[in-house]
Order: structure tokens, then sequence, then C-alpha cells
């Protein structure tokens, strides 16, 4: 089985979505770890919420430091935001790295209404990105 770990800074959106969706996904062939060059403490709710929507479970997930994994070694590290992109500490094990940018939907603004179409657009994104990257 390979491994991917999807690193952001704050661990509580972008990188806790793609874990979901890539263990989802490629549940046969890959498991999936994020973490963050920063954790937050927390996985942020309305990243829960979307994620719900199709049907994967982030209620007891956690905002875990890249250092928790700095000894594995992993087949693919993927960065989904320019500053861990940045920040990443080189993975010897690593076979590839990539970066896959997405917009933080944390930094959507108004009611969460509003918030939850950023955050089902970026959870989408990543989504299609993944998928593409499978096939």
């Amino acid at each position: 089985m390979k491994k991917v770990l999807i690193l952001c800074t704050g661990n509580s959106c972008r990188s806790q979505m793609a874990e979901g969706l890539f263990r989802e996904l490629g549940k046969r062939e890959w498991q999936a770890f994020s973490a963050g060059s920063k954790p937050s403490g927390y996985v942020h709710p309305l990243a829960v919420h979307a994620m719900q929507e199709r049907g994967i479970d982030m209620q007891n997930g956690r905002s875990k430091s890249v250092n928790e994994f700095a000894s594995q070694e992993f087949d693919l590290v993927v960065t989904v935001c320019d500053h861990a992109n940045e920040a990443c500490p080189v993975f010897p094990g690593a076979k590839d790295r990539q970066h896959w940018p997405f917009d933080d939907p944390a930094d959507a603004e108004g009611f969460d209404e509003n918030k939850m179409l950023v955050f089902r657009q970026v959870r989408d994104q990543i989504e299609k990105r993944i998928g593409e990257f499978l096939s």
C-alpha cells in the first residue's frame, strides 16, 4: 500500500479535506495522512461539514504537526498551500513531491452559508485534482 502525506500550514481545512478525499478515492491503493507546519489545533467545522456532504466523516480528526511524520517514508508528499510548499521539510524517503495550491476556505467572509460555498468549491477542486492524479 502506498502512502501520501498532505501538508498545509494549519492542518485545519485543505489538508484535512485532501486526506479524507485521498483515503476515499484511493482506498485500495493509498494510505493518506495530513499535517501542518504550524498546526492550528483544530479541524475547521465547515471543513467537517463539507466532507460530511460527501459521506466522509472527519468528526474525530485532529490537527497534526509535520514533526509527527518526520521519520516516516512516503511515496508522495503533497503541499496544498504556498507557505507549506516553502516551509516543507525534506522527506528523504519520499519518492515524489508535488505542489497542488488551493485557496484557503477559512479566509471566506460573510455568513456561514456563504462560507460553505467556498468550502464546497475548494473541496471539489481537491477531489478533482486527486482524481486526476489517481487516474
